[in-house]
Parts: C-alpha cells; structure tokens; sequence
C-alpha cells in the first residue's frame, strides 16, 4: 500500500512530501511495536534508554546530564524516568562523595537481569519490523539516514 493509500487521498503528492509522511508513519509503526514489546516488562521506551545507556558505562556510575546527553529520544525528564527505575529497583542513585552537587546513577543487578530479558523481546521486534529488507537493503537504508 502506498502513501497516497494510507491517507486516503487522491492529489499527486510531492516526492518531499511523501516521504515525510513515510517518515511520520513508519516512526508511529515502529514506536507502536516496541510500546508493545516493552509492555509485558513494565517499562517505557525511555526507561529502556536509559537501563541501556547505565549498562554501556561497564559497572562506572553516570550523572543525569551523561544520560540526557545519550538519550535516544532527548527530553527534560530524566530524573524522573531515573526515579521510576529506582523504584523498580533497576537502577541506585546517590551524591557523589567529592562533589556534593553531582549524583551519580547505576544499573543494579536486577536492572541488568530485567535488561537482558528486554534485550531479547526488542531484538524480536527489530526482526519482525525489518524483516522485509535483505541485510544489503539494511545498508543502503542506514547510508541514507546518515545523511541527516
């Protein structure tokens, strides 16, 4: 199904057009997926975010601004989204000793447990949303969005 399609509509799109709206559309597929893959586990796509980029540190703390800095999706609410993985019991957040103004934020071991159950049920879902394209076409479609 096409574009033209999909909005119901009968006017001769421009080509830029098209593919913002390819872009809107395939933007809520996805994120409709991954809302769903995430759901059985309790956690937002976010919070997802966030457990991995805790995990990327390899045991070393972080501070609020090195994860708003990595953020997928950047927003204005990390601390919130740090204190509903604490009360999950995902993540520990404390003052750093030498600087009293910094806290610091790490993965536990139940995040990093609750993590790798997640990280199959995502890879599930990447597979079953690309599954369409070859690993050739997966590279000529990366090469381009690198252009933004």
């Amino acid at each position: 199904m096409n574009v033209e399609e999909i909005i119901k509509t009968n006017k001769k799109l421009r080509q830029t057009q098209r593919t913002m709206i390819h872009f809107a559309l395939v933007s809520n597929k996805v994120r409709e997926q991954f809302s769903t893959a995430l759901k059985p586990f309790d956690i937002s796509e976010q919070q997802f975010n966030v457990l991995r980029i805790l995990r990327g540190q390899k045991g070393k703390p972080a501070n609020l601004s090195t994860i708003n800095e990595r953020m997928v999706t950047k927003m204005s609410n990390t601390t919130r989204l740090v204190d509903k993985l604490i009360l999950k019991g995902y993540v520990e957040r404390w003052v750093c000793p030498d600087n009293r103004r910094k806290v610091e934020i790490m993965i536990t071991k139940k995040g990093s447990s609750e993590l790798e159950k997640i990280d199959r049920a995502v890879a599930d879902t990447e597979n079953t949303i690309l599954k369409n394209f070859t690993p050739k076409e997966l590279e000529q479609l990366n090469n381009l969005l690198d252009k933004f």
